[in-house]
C-alpha cells in the first residue's frame, strides 16, 4: 500500500493533537526531525515513538547529524562533532567511517534511523561558507572515500544513509537557503569532477537534491524542478534510490509550497521534503504531492529494506580509535 509522496517536521518537542491527527490522514513516508524537536534522550525517544505511532508503522525518522554547524543533537546529552571537512583531513577514510558509526549509535538509541549524510559535494576556493566546511573535501577521491566511508558507518549503525546534495552542490556560491545559486561550468567539466563523486555513490538508497541551477542541464530551473538534472541524475550518475527533495522551503525555490512540490515531482523526483513543521504549509504539501508514484513506491521499499539492526559495536573503543587517529589522547 502506498504512502503519501512526504516527509515532514513537526513544530517541537511533543507532537501536538493537531499534528498527530493531521499524519493520521495524510500518512507521509517519513519524518524529519529538527533542534527544535530535541530536548533529551527520553523525550526524543517518545517523540519519535509519537510521530511512528501516528501512521502505524516503522517510518522512517531522518535528522541532519552531520558535524559542525549541521547537527540537532548536541552535548551535553550527545557528542560534539567538529565540522566534517576539518576532521576528514585529519582522520581519513577509517576515522569517517569510525565517525559514522559512533553518530549512528547515538541516533538509534533514540529511535532516528536515517541520517542526512554522507555529502559527495567538492568544496572548492568558492564555495558558500554555508556548505564548505561540510564537505568531506576538495577533490573527487578524497570526497568519495570519505562519503563511502561515511555510508557504511551510518548502515553498520542501523541508520539509512542520505546521499546529498544530488548532482553537486560544491560550486554553489550563494546559500540556497536565502537564494538560488547557478552553476555556469561546460558539461564536461562538471562530468569530471561533480558528477564523477555521486557516480561512485550511486548504489546508495536515498539521495535528496540540490536546488541549485546548472547550466549545462538546464538553465531555466534548479536541479530539485529539472526534469533534464532528474534524467542526469537516473542515467548519467546511475542513481537507482529514492530521491527526496531539499527542503522545500528554502528561498531557493519560488512558488507557492503546493506548486513547489508539484514541480519537484513532475520534474522526476520521488518524494517532497518539507521541514518546517507550518502545519498549514503542510496541509498544501500533502495535498499537492499526493501518493508515492509506483516507481517512487518500489525504491522505497528497497531503501527500507537496507535498513538493519546495528552490527556488534565497542563504542569505547571505537572513539580511542578515532581519538588517536584525531591526534587526542584517549579518554580513560
Amino acid at each position: 500500500m502506498s504512502t503519501g509522496a512526504t516527509i515532514f517536521g513537526c513544530s517541537g518537542p511533543v507532537l501536538t493533537g493537531q499534528e498527530a491527527a493531521f499524519f493520521r490522514q495524510a500518512d507521509p513516508w517519513g519524518f524529519i526531525l529538527f533542534a527544535r524537536n530535541v530536548e533529551a534522550p527520553a523525550q526524543l525517544s517518545a517523540l519519535c515513538d509519537a510521530l511512528r505511532g501516528t501512521v502505524g508503522r516503522e517510518a522512517p525518522i531522518l535528522v541532519d547529524q552531520e558535524g559542525g554547524r549541521v547537527q540537532r543533537l548536541r552535548p551535553p546529552h550527545w557528542r560534539d562533532w567538529p565540522p566534517a571537512l576539518e576532521q576528514a583531513a585529519q582522520v581519513g577514510a577509517r576515522g569517517m567511517y569510525l565517525r559514522a558509526r559512533i553518530m549512528a549509535h547515538e541516533l538509534h538509541a533514540v529511535g532516528i534511523d536515517a541520517n542526512c549524510a554522507p555529502l559527495a559535494d567538492i568544496a572548492g576556493a568558492d564555495t558558500h561558507p554555508f556548505l564548505r566546511n561540510r564537505c568531506y573535501g576538495t577533490t573527487p577521491g578524497t570526497v568519495i572515500s570519505s562519503a563511502r566511508a561515511t555510508a557504511e558507518g551510518l548502515l553498520a549503525g542501523g541508520v539509512l544513509p542520505v546521499l546529498k546534495h544530488l548532482p553537486g552542490h560544491g560550486r554553489a556560491t550563494v546559500d540556497s537557503h536565502l537564494d538560488l545559486p547557478r552553476v555556469t561550468a561546460p558539461l564536461d567539466e562538471l562530468r569530471r569532477t561533480d558528477f564523477a563523486a555521486f557516480r561512485a555513490l550511486a548504489d546508495l538508497p536515498l539521495g535528496m537534491t540540490a536546488h541549485i541551477v546548472f547550466d549545462a542541464l538546464d538553465p531555466d530551473a534548479p536541479a530539485t524542478q529539472s526534469a533534464a538534472s532528474m534524467a542526469c541524475i537516473r542515467d548519467e550518475i546511475g542513481f537507482g534510490g529514492l530521491v527526496m527533495t531539499d527542503d522545500l522551503s528554502m528561498r531557493a525555490l519560488r512558488g507557492t509550497v503546493a506548486e513547489r512540490a508539484a514541480r519537484s515531482l513532475a520534474a522526476g523526483c520521488d518524494v517532497i521534503l518539507h521541514c518546517n513543521g507550518d502545519l498549514p504549509e503542510m496541509e498544501a504539501v500533502a495535498g499537492a504531492a499526493g501518493q508515492l508514484s509506483a516507481g517512487a513506491a518500489t525504491r522505497a521499499g528497497w531503501a527500507l529494506a537496507a535498513r538493519r539492526a546495528p552490527d556488534a559495536a565497542d563504542i569505547p573503543a571505537l572513539e580511542a580509535e578515532l581519538a588517536v587517529l584525531s591526534g587526542q589522547a584517549a579518554h580513560g
